[in-house]
């Protein structure tokens, strides 16, 4: 047991965490010498390798001077926070990776705040040092900023850095080291991690902090053990949320060397091991010895800040290209999604057709709609809303910090922009490229739909984060859209003649060529109103023919929607259909007829 050292890597979304396990893991020996190792090994999820960010927490393990190290790859981005809340619980350690070019950001300060709470001491690793204009001792004045802001205690104050670039595989303890390899950081964690605490003499205590499905196995549990020794075979109990106790029957006993699960007899107390055999077994619950079942504090994760509603897609398109149409299938899939991702609620509604979704952010919800149009489901959603508390009879509601990195020819339009959605500005920094650093807490609903229109007046050029900083008093109204949309008049396939006469009406979302139906939304309006068009007008064939009439025509390329800039573009009478092909947007009355009687207020909604 004293020969284990738990500790996880956390860090803002892109800092480099991913890419500095792949050199720890390697030069520890991890993979054999002729062995093809990809970039980013512990990004297996095909989501997570497009959009080269960590989405779930994984495990690996490498040998150092006669100790196991068990180290914990954590998602950056605050909307998995839940992932990382679960991480610290196994942990004795963790090593906070900073960017010495952009230093301290929104997810730095999140992951940081979590772990000082849980009572550790973090090695500060500043990543890319061989970054042009990177400035590693700033980095490290801010992060020690950042640690007293967060109310760190003096031994946390008092923490050790390493310089690194994980990219070229080498870390040093002063910046005019020579740079050779990852030895320094190796030897940092042996004298810096504490041993894991705990008695393998004593009752078993296992908390479980991730779960996962096998088809061979059934449900897998992995967790710490925190007292005791769990053994192949052994009879154990399960000890519930809700204090139920379950017995069961240790079937298999994986651990970790590098990367691939290893199977173990048994395992003692302190280290990270998955077990098989317990099909009831869930996040948060503790597995206990069967004479002397005494469970462990039980997980507590940040509570959902946004809602969003799926729906069953009743479009004139539906079923056309997936497999899982109906209310159940998409029932069970969430139900499966809630049951190993805790930062997540589901809700039935009074339709049997529709269930709320809630979870910590646009992009976690993006993420699971993403994966369920991979496996075939068809879905429709609505615009996503903020969850509002009451305290003390006041409307409280979720605030975000923003962290904005603008051209300096931009920052009047980003200021009036955010001014118009409540964003009250806390810092403002000009650097000496020509680029300001403007620091915002926003409401959540402020930045709903906000990207599309900040990339847009920043011509592309803007970098904007932002993550979960608190709920406060209910900041008043906020317009996010201020134009209407161009809506379909009625079923067919849009042609090249009709768009054409469109164009200087708006924007348009589709081309020429393309299917569509009534209430199917095609482009954005030039003004604050709905307008309903015609895509499918055919130019009118005469004998008559007149100079320039018959010239080509020329349309502006559409303007295309990712999954998250669709979910961010739509209101509050709008949905987005999502199928295995096609990302389409509608109204949620797809009549003409209907929406008018709702906007008159001459039927009840629906």
């Amino acid at each position: 047991m004293s020969k284990i050292k738990n500790i996880a890597i956390i860090a803002h979304v892109d800092h480099g965490k991913t890419t500095l396990v792949d050199a720890l893991l390697k030069q520890a020996g991890t993979f054999g010498e002729h062995e093809k190792v990809d970039e980013r090994v512990m990004d297996s999820d095909d989501l997570e390798k497009e959009r080269g960010i960590t989405i779930f927490s994984k495990n690996a393990s490498f040998h150092y001077q006669g100790y196991k190290i068990n180290i914990v790859d954590t998602p950056g981005h605050a909307d998995f926070g839940g992932e990382v809340q679960r991480i610290l619980k196994m942990v004795d350690s963790v090593l906070l990776l900073v960017d010495a070019f952009e230093g301290v950001m929104p997810q730095t300060k999140y992951v940081l705040k979590q772990a000082l709470e849980h009572g550790l001491r973090p090695i500060v690793v500043v990543n890319k040092i061989d970054r042009p204009n990177s400035d590693p001792d700033a980095v490290v004045d801010s992060v020690f900023d950042l640690f007293v802001e967060l109310g760190a205690n003096d031994i946390q104050l008092d923490f050790p850095v390493v310089y690194a670039s994980a990219k070229n595989g080498y870390a040093k303890i002063e910046l005019e080291d020579e740079n050779k390899d990852m030895k320094p950081l190796y030897d940092m964690i042996m004298q810096h991690v504490e041993d894991p605490e705990g008695d393998a003499s004593e009752p078993l205590q296992m908390l479980i902090t991730n779960t996962e499905y096998d088809e061979y196995v059934g449900k897998l549990g992995t967790g710490r053990i925190y007292n005791g020794k769990i053994s192949k075979n052994e009879e154990v109990t399960l000890i519930k949320r809700n204090g139920d106790l379950v017995n069961g029957k240790i079937s298999k006993i994986y651990g970790y060397d590098g990367l691939k699960k290893i199977e173990m007899e048994e395992a003692l107390a302190g280290d990270i091991v998955t077990i098989a055999g317990i099909d009831k077994i869930d996040i948060g619950e503790t597995v206990a010895d069967k004479e002397n079942p005494k469970p462990l504090p039980l997980i507590d994760i940040d509570e959902p800040t946004l809602a969003m509603t799926f729906l069953v897609n009743d479009s004139p398109f539906a079923g056309q290209d997936g497999k899982f149409v109906t209310s159940r299938n998409i029932l069970e899939r969430l139900q499966k999604e809630v049951n190993h991702n805790v930062s997540m609620r589901l809700e039935m509604t009074d339709s049997p057709d529709a269930f709320i979704v809630k979870g910590r952010g646009e992009l976690q919800l993006s993420i699971l709609l993403e994966n369920m149009r991979r496996e075939g489901y068809e879905v429709a959603v609505s615009k996503p809303e903020v969850i509002y508390k009451e305290e003390n009879g006041k409307k409280m509601e979720p605030i975000e910090l923003a962290i904005i990195d603008v051209a300096d020819e931009f920052v009047g339009v980003v200021i009036e922009k955010l001014g118009l959605r409540k964003g009250e500005m806390v810092n403002m920094n000009q650097g000496t490229d020509g680029y300001t650093r403007l620091e915002f807490k926003v409401p959540s609903r402020g930045l709903i739909g906000f990207t599309n229109e900040f990339l847009t007046e920043t011509r592309g050029t803007g970098i904007l984060n932002h993550s979960f900083f608190d709920y406060e008093p209910f900041k008043g109204e906020v317009t996010n859209r201020h134009r209407g949309v161009l809506i379909a008049m009625e079923p067919g396939t849009s042609l090249g003649y009709a768009l054409n006469n469109l164009q200087a009406r708006g924007t348009l979302f589709i081309g020429p060529g393309v299917e569509v139906y009534e209430g199917m939304i095609v482009g954005e309006h030039s003004r604050e109103n709905d307008l309903v068009v015609n895509v499918c007008k055919g130019k009118k064939l005469t004998n008559m023919r007149a100079a320039g009439s018959d010239d080509a025509v020329k349309l502006a390329p559409p303007k295309e929607f990712t999954l998250e800039l669709a979910l961010e573009y739509i209101e509050t009478d709008e949905l987005v259909e999502i199928t295995p092909n096609s990302i389409r947007l509608r109204k949620k009355y797809l009549k003409a007829n209907d929406r008018k009687k709702i906007e008159n207020g001459t039927t009840s909604r629906v």
